[in-house]
C-alpha cells in the first residue's frame, strides 16, 4: 500500500522515495493522495505524487469499495452524493462519514482529486489541448476544470503545461501515448502472458511484449496499445479513439483489466508461506488478479469453451465476433472486429448463425440471458448480483467473480488451474473444500497464479508433442 507524507511545515505531501527529508515530528502519513489534499496539503513538485498508482485502502468495507467503484465508473462527474448513495442503500451523511473513517476524504474530494490527478499527468504526456484535457479527465466544464487544478495544484492548467519536464512529453506514432502508473514489482510479462491465454479472437492480440484490443466508444471502433514503459513504475498507453472525451474512464478500465492499481503484497506474503503453492507464487509475485474488459467478454468466452477443446472454442468465438461483432478494418496482428454488444447477442441472432457456427441451444440461453444482464455487472460485482443472472453455473460465476474482483472466487472448472493443481499433487475432487481453509481470504490470488502456472505447463506439454 503506498502511504503517502504530508509535513504540517510545508504544507505538501509526497510519495515514498522522495528526497525531501522532513523531521517525523513534522509529518503525517495518509493512506490516499486524495485524503492528504483533503486535509490541505498539495502534491509535491520533485516526486509528482499524481504520477504513481494508489489503490483503495485494503482494509476499507466492501460497501465503501463498491460505493468508491461507482465514482470511478463515473456516477459524479454529473451526478451527486445523495445518488451515490442511493445507489448502495444508504444516507448521503452516512455514506460520507464512512468514506471520510476509511478513507480519509468524501466521495466529491476523491472523484475531485481522481480527475484532477488525470488531468495532471495529460498535461504533462501529451499535447492536447487545455480543454481538450477537461473533458477527457471528465470535468463539466472547463471553467470547472481551471477551478479544481488551482486549489488541488494551486497552479492553472496553462502554468501546470509549462511546468512539465521534457522528457515527460510522450509522442507516438500515432494515436495518444500516456504513462499507467503500476505498483511497484508489477510483472507485466505475467499479466501479458495470462491474457495471451484468454485473448479472443480477432478482438485482443499480443505480440511481442505488447498488448493489442479493440474497442468501441459509443459505438464507433477504437483501438489500445499497451507495451512496457521506458522507465519502472509505469506501462505504455497508446490509444487510437473517435474522440478524447471521457478519456479517464477508458484508462480506468485499461487498469482494471491488467489489475494495475490492485495491491495483492499482503495475499503474496500468506501464499508465499504455503508449502504447496508458496514456490509458483514466489516465482511470480508481481502478478495481480488481471480483470475484464466486460463481464460479457469473459463470460461468453467460459461459456463457448465449456466441454470443448481450445481449438474448437476459439473457432466458435472468432465466428461469433466476426458474425455479430463491429468489424474495425485495417488494424495489424489479426485484429478484425470490436466485441459484439450486448444488444446483439439476442437468442433470434445466436440461433441464427451461419451452419457450421451454430450453437448449442443451452449455451444461446446463457449468453443471451448474460448480455441481458450484462449492464449491471461491472468492477466489483457481488456473488449475490451474480447469481441472480439466470442460465450461469458455478463454475462460470466463479470465473466471472475472479475477473470482477471479488477475492474469494476459485474457478475450479478452469483447465489450467486444474492441470496446475494436479501438477502440485492436490486431489481435484475435494480441491475447493481442501483450498478453501488454506488460502482464504486471497483465493482469487491463488487461482490467478495456478492457472498462470498451468498455462505454462499446459504450453510446454502442447510443444512437446508437436515435436
Amino acid at each position: 500500500m503506498t502511504t503517502y507524507s504530508a509535513v504540517v511545515t510545508t504544507g505538501i505531501y509526497c510519495r515514498p522515495g522522495c528526497g525531501a527529508k522532513p523531521l517525523a515530528r513534522n509529518t503525517r502519513t495518509y493512506e490516499l493522495a486524495a485524503a492528504a489534499e483533503a486535509a490541505g496539503f498539495r502534491a509535491c513538485l520533485r516526486c509528482r505524487p499524481y504520477r504513481v498508482a494508489g489503490p483503495v485502502a485494503a482494509d476499507a468495507p466492501e460497501l465503501v469499495c463498491r460505493a468508491w467503484q461507482l465514482v470511478i465508473d463515473g456516477i459524479l462527474d454529473e451526478g451527486t452524493e445523495a445518488a451515490l448513495a442511493e445507489r448502495v442503500g444508504l444516507s448521503p451523511r452516512h455514506l460520507r462519514r464512512l468514506f471520510l473513517k476509511h478513507l480519509g476524504a468524501s466521495p466529491d474530494q476523491l472523484a475531485r482529486s481522481r480527475r484532477a490527478h488525470f488531468a495532471r499527468r495529460l498535461l504533462d504526456d501529451t499535447d492536447l489541448t487545455v480543454l481538450d484535457i477537461a473533458f477527457a479527465s471528465g470535468f463539466g466544464s472547463l471553467r470547472q476544470f481551471n477551478r479544481i487544478m488551482r486549489e488541488v495544484f494551486r497552479a492553472s492548467p496553462t502554468d501546470l503545461r509549462d511546468r512539465r519536464h521534457r522528457a515527460d512529453r510522450l509522442v507516438a506514432d500515432g494515436g495518444l501515448a500516456l504513462r499507467l502508473p503500476v505498483l511497484p514489482g508489477y510483472d507485466w510479462d505475467a499479466v501479458r502472458d495470462f491474457l495471451a491465454a484468454r485473448a479472443v479472437p480477432g478482438v485482443e492480440a499480443v505480440e511481442g511484449r505488447a498488448y493489442r484490443r479493440t474497442i468501441t466508444v459509443d459505438g464507433a471502433p477504437g483501438l489500445l496499445e499497451v507495451s512496457p514503459g521506458d522507465a519502472a513504475g509505469h506501462l505504455l498507453l497508446v490509444a487510437h479513439l473517435p474522440y478524447w472525451e471521457g478519456l479517464i474512464h477508458v484508462v480506468d478500465q485499461v487498469g482494471r483489466l491488467l489489475g494495475t492499481e490492485t495491491d495483492h503484497t499482503a495475499g503474496v506474503a500468506a501464499l508465499s508461506a504455503d508449502p504447496v503453492l508458496g514456490p509458483v507464487v514466489r516465482n511470480r509475485p508481481g502478478l495481480p488478479v488481471p480483470g475484464a474488459w466486460s463481464a460479457l467478454e469473459v463470460g461468453v468466452r467460459e461459456i463457448l469453451a465449456r466441454g470443448r477443446e481450445p481449438e474448437e472454442a476459439a473457432r466458435r468465438l472468432k465466428a461469433l465476433v466476426e458474425a455479430l461483432g463491429t468489424p474495425v478494418p485495417g488494424l495489424p496482428g489479426g485484429l478484425t472486429h470490436a466485441f459484439p454488444p450486448p444488444e446483439a447477442l439476442t437468442r433470434a441472432r445466436l440461433a441464427a448463425l451461419a451452419p457450421g457456427q451454430g450453437l448449442p441451444a443451452g449455451d444461446v440461453a446463457a449468453i443471451a440471458a448474460l448480455a441481458e444482464g450484462a449492464g449491471a455487472l461491472g468492477y466489483g460485482t457481488s456473488p449475490d448480483a451474480l447469481a441472480a443472472v439466470p442460465y450461469l453455473d458455478d463454475d462460470l460465476r466463479q470465473m466471472l467473480g475472479l475477473r470482477l474482483g471479488q477475492r474469494g472466487a476459485f474457478p475450479l472448472a478452469d483447465p489450467s488451474l486444474r492441470a496446475a493443481l494436479e501438477e502440485l499433487g492436490v486431489p481435484a475432487r475435494g480441491a475447493d473444500s481442501w483450498t478453501a481453509g488454506r488460502w482464504r481470504p486471497w483465493r482469487s490470488l491463488a487461482a490467478t497464479h495456478l492457472m498462470a502456472y498451468g498455462d505454462r505447463r499446459r504450453k510446454a506439454a502442447f510443444s512437446l508433442s508437436a515435436e
